[in-house]
């Protein structure tokens, strides 16, 4: 089975305090381009997520978008000691200041000074990224499934549409054949008669020389190796698209050689119904290129 080179798949977990989801496209491309978008600061996180991509994928524009959150209640919340310095400084001076006043002041307790605006700051302690790295690996590899499931489904749909324009292709070769065949009398007729009136007007010219040139214009019409070719094309293509993997360039290349023999055969035709099954072939041959692009 061939395989598209376009996809999309996503996903979302948790764990403890994290949150993610998982993006992962892709589009047509010459080779393999792997974007990764994911925090730098997990250690060996994109590492392991590109050997996992490259083993799934051979080629195409491929891009991962990983995006984090952390449940805002995970957080911790820290005495500010300098805040904490002051506050008791001032409170001890305040309660000097009033003795010595003869003035007695109501005890404060540790929730008064815990209120005052500075004391507790919220902050994320410091954590091992070691247990969220190896949970975002584990889970991965079954986003990579979805994701290349999704790349065979289209992958199915592009080879349907293939094999009909191949067949399109072979019906069209056949009647070039058919249409070539029927003019090959009148073109020998016209050959002779060509050649008739050639000798008749060309006194002294040497018969064998003019009927090499004759000939020489016979074989330029004559499309049989291109129709020749193009039936092996057509059965190239299809023992490509039966063996599936990565055949993208090969079907490209292939492509070219079926859009050559088309070119040929209109240049060559010297009839207006042949040229028209030709420039068919140009048209479907063209459509095929197009769903080509996107074989990985």
């Amino acid at each position: 089975m061939i395989v598209s080179m376009t996809g999309f798949a996503s996903a979302k977990g948790a764990f403890g305090a994290w949150g993610w989801t998982w993006e992962l496209r892709s589009v047509n491309g010459k080779g393999l381009d792997l974007r990764l978008r994911v925090p730098d600061w997990l250690d060996g996180l994109e590492t392991a997520l590109r050997a996992e991509l490259g083993k799934a994928v051979t080629r195409g524009n491929v891009t991962l978008s990983l995006r984090l959150t952390r449940d805002e209640g995970a957080g911790t919340l820290a005495l500010n000691t300098a805040t904490m310095g002051l506050v008791l400084d001032a409170l001890h001076a305040v309660e000097t200041e009033a003795l010595a006043r003869g003035m007695t002041l109501a005890p404060t307790t540790a929730g008064d000074l815990l209120a005052l605006r500075g004391m507790l700051e919220t902050g994320t302690a410091a954590e091992d990224t070691g247990p969220l790295v190896a949970r975002l690996v584990a889970e991965f590899p079954g986003l990579v499934r979805d994701f290349v499931a999704m790349r065979r489904s289209e992958g199915k749909a592009l080879a349907a549409i293939l094999k009909g324009q191949l067949d399109q292709v072979e019906t069209l070769t056949a009647r070039a054949a058919e249409l070539a065949e029927a003019r090959r009398e009148a073109s020998a007729d016209a050959l002779r008669a060509n050649l008739a009136r050639v000798l008749d007007n060309a006194a002294g010219a040497d018969p064998d020389r003019v009927a090499q040139e004759l000939a020489l214009m016979a074989v330029k019409a004559d499309v049989t190796e291109e129709i020749d070719r193009l039936g092996a094309h057509v059965r190239a293509a299809r023992a490509l698209l039966a063996e599936g993997g990565a055949v993208g360039r090969k079907l490209d290349f292939l492509m070219q050689e079926f859009n050559r023999e088309a070119n040929t055969l209109c240049s060559k035709s010297q009839a207006v119904e042949l040229t028209a099954a030709g420039l068919e072939l140009k048209a479907v041959i063209d459509q095929m290129r197009e769903q080509v692009q996107n074989v990985e």
